[in-house]
């Protein structure tokens, strides 16, 4: 269970680095199976450093949708946030944040998407509905496009093709929007996945305005109900959704060669979850859609060839 301390911690001893990232590790793998998955194609060095971000963001996404949330407050987040300070002073209070401060040593990142992400869980502690999409897209890049921004500096970009001395001037394109888009969509795939279980939390993440698009009604979403209303809706979030797995991809051919087969994997798996919810009718109130890890393993040859050609 993750707690914070009312007052700044004394000083403790804390775990060694290589025992830090064994512990983000364990995280990752616990509670991001799909995304664990993809890290293990990764280079050893750079799966560490993204299992590092990971548990911070997990860690942070669980103060309000986790064990603790009903206890955390703003005030929990202002100290949260404290803690992050220290982090990036290379400082950590805690045994997570050991491999987290080794990551920012060796893949330099600025504060301001890790700040943004708290920002996104400032707005569930009062939120939990949402007129427009551009309320919606607020909030899915600040809790999950962050992760895109915070995860580039670890992938590394390809440099290959300014070998040519009339290139050396350059500065290499940083996929930036496409990392962010990668995030959104990751974002807005849980949302439709988790349709059902937000909705018995009090909690509608499709923008009100849409289901009044559709003459769908809060009520209708809350009883879990399942018509050409719900179906139509449901098209079009997905259309939407996909739109920006499009953009995503346009991004990958500009990470470093090492960082895209895993990128590949993690959007291909990630995307399919949305033709799930398709094959099951658009019933997310009464099953989860999840892709089986077979099917998550036959994919790795399209992610592959994929990486080398695109």
């Amino acid at each position: 269970m993750l707690q914070l301390p009312d007052s700044p911690p004394r000083m403790k001893t804390l775990v060694s680095v290589d025992e830090s990232y064994e512990l983000c590790r364990q995280l990752t793998e616990k509670h991001a199976k799909t995304f664990y998955l993809a890290t293990l194609l990764m280079s050893k060095v750079k799966r560490k450093h993204i299992w590092a971000i990971y548990a911070w963001c997990r860690r942070t996404d669980e103060l309000v949708d986790g064990p603790v949330a009903s206890i955390t407050t703003p005030e929990t987040l202002d100290r949260w946030e404290q803690q992050l300070k220290s982090i990036f002073a290379g400082q950590p209070t805690d045994n997570f944040d050991v491999a987290l401060v080794d990551t920012l040593h060796s893949c330099p990142t600025d504060i301001q998407p890790y700040r943004d992400m708290i920002e996104g869980q400032r707005m569930d502690l009062y939120r939990s509905r949402y007129q427009t999409f551009e309320e919606l897209y607020l909030y899915c890049y600040r809790v999950a496009g962050t992760v895109g921004l915070m995860s580039t500096a670890v992938m590394g970009v390809d440099t290959s093709n300014q070998t040519a001395p009339w290139h050396k001037s350059e500065s290499p394109y940083i996929p930036t929007e496409e990392a962010i888009s990668l995030g959104i969509a990751s974002q807005m795939t849980n949302i439709l996945r988790d349709v059902g279980e937000d909705a018995s939390r009090g909690r509608i993440y499709i923008p009100l305005e849409d289901l009044a698009k559709f003459n769908y009604t809060e009520q209708d979403l809350i009883q879990g109900v399942i018509d050409e209303r719900w179906r139509s809706l449901m098209r079009f979030q997905i259309s939407r959704t996909r739109q920006f797995y499009t953009k995503a991809e346009r991004g990958i051919s500009y990470l470093s060669a090492d960082a895209r087969l895993p990128v590949w994997a993690a959007l291909i798996h990630y995307s399919r979850i949305l033709k799930v919810i398709e094959r099951s009718d658009y019933d997310v109130f009464n099953q989860r859609a999840y892709v089986p890890k077979l099917q998550k393993l036959l994919t790795l040859p399209v992610a592959w060839l994929r990486a080398q050609v695109l």
